[in-house]
């Protein structure tokens, strides 16, 4: 428990609504597939081309009505870099010991009885950097599906780690993780699905507080 509380001490320190610096590894990156685009990574990836049917009755609605909503990448939160001794919160090309990064993604949608489950697949990848080697890494994944406008709106959020292990073999591994269960009620009207989006991204910041525990209470004498 004490690594794994001391790793995800050295996470660096990203908001999940703050904007991140560039990468410091574009060299290692070069060649690597970093591109964004959407992959089938599941077994399907259903989205209708049909407008939605705006009457308001949305317990009527099928998957042929509506469009499944996009998936996009959360700026910011697009780069995972954890670094080593000396600065581990603001991780330098001599000090970096991992750095992961987003490469594709895809999603599926369904609706039964007025509510809308979307199955959203990511598939990333961590490398190692000079200061890298093998390990454990636990991948801080956030999903996020968020109605946008003049204030944005939270409709359901999931966040996971995902154990990525790295062996003295290889110097960068592919990871892959599906999300189930991003399940929320259709909104009335359903025209105003077309303003939702799902974010995916990395939440080092829930990573670190998940890691804290509360400190004991004191007895009472």
């Amino acid at each position: 428990m004490t690594g794994e509380r001391s790793e995800q001490s050295k996470l660096r320190r990203t908001r999940w609504s703050l904007p991140l610096a560039a990468p410091v590894l574009a060299l290692l990156l070069a060649g690597c597939g970093t591109s964004l685009s959407s992959l089938n990574l599941l077994d399907s990836n259903k989205a209708a081309n049909d407008a939605p049917a705006d009457n308001g009755n949305v317990g009527n609605l099928s998957n042929e009505d509506v469009d499944c909503p996009p998936v996009q990448v959360r700026t910011g939160a697009a780069t995972l870099m954890i670094g080593g001794a000396g600065k581990p919160d603001e991780p330098a090309a001599v000090n970096l010991r991992y750095q992961g990064t987003i490469i594709r993604y895809a999603r599926e949608c369904h609706i039964n009885a007025g509510v809308m489950t979307m199955r959203i697949g990511v598939e990333g990848r961590v490398i190692t950097g000079p200061a890298g080697g093998p390990g454990k890494v636990d991948v801080p994944l956030r999903i996020a599906v968020v109605q946008e406008g003049v204030t944005p709106k939270a409709i359901v959020s999931k966040f996971t780690m995902i154990p990525v292990e790295i062996t003295s073999a290889v110097d960068r591994v592919t990871f892959t993780h599906i999300e189930e269960g991003v399940t929320f009620p259709m909104p009335t009207p359903a025209g105003l699905l077309d303003n939702y989006v799902a974010y995916i991204g990395f939440d080092t910041l829930a990573a670190q507080q998940q890691g804290r525990k509360p400190a004991p209470r004191k007895k009472k004498r």
